[in-house]
């Protein structure tokens, strides 16, 4: 992993984007490969980890967990472990999660409605 120098003007940009435009802070906490996922999935009801491995079958353990904590930091869901053994880890959207669904479905039906060169049934996109 490398530092990342802060007062460099590829940094300070970002910044100054993520203070302007809101469809910019918004992927910035949703974006990438899995974070969308994991928040349709807990769209429907509170998961625990297992079935949220299970939801994601391709994702790594470590990379799950990652984006867990992240999604966690930003406020979109809330992790509540019971103690018992072995550990209960239930995740669940928070309200600012849950106003994301409308826009996740949306996102679903734009996709669909636009891939004409993708089956999404195919086994790449399993």
């Amino acid at each position: 992993m490398y530092a990342v120098k802060e007062s460099s003007t590829n940094q300070l940009n970002k910044q100054a984007s993520l203070c302007k435009c809101p469809v910019t802070y918004t992927l910035e906490r949703i974006g990438g490969r899995w974070k969308a996922l994991i928040l349709y999935h807990l769209s429907g009801k509170p998961l625990r980890y297992g079935e949220l491995k299970r939801a994601l079958p391709d994702i790594t353990e470590k990379m799950l967990i990652q984006q867990l904590k992240e999604l966690e930091a930003d406020k979109l869901l809330t992790r509540v472990a019971q103690p018992v053994v072995p550990p209960h880890v239930t995740y669940s959207l928070t309200e600012a999660g849950a106003a994301l669904s409308p826009v996740l479905k949306a996102m679903a039906a734009w996709g669909l409605n636009y891939s004409e060169d993708i089956t999404f049934n195919a086994p790449v996109c399993k």
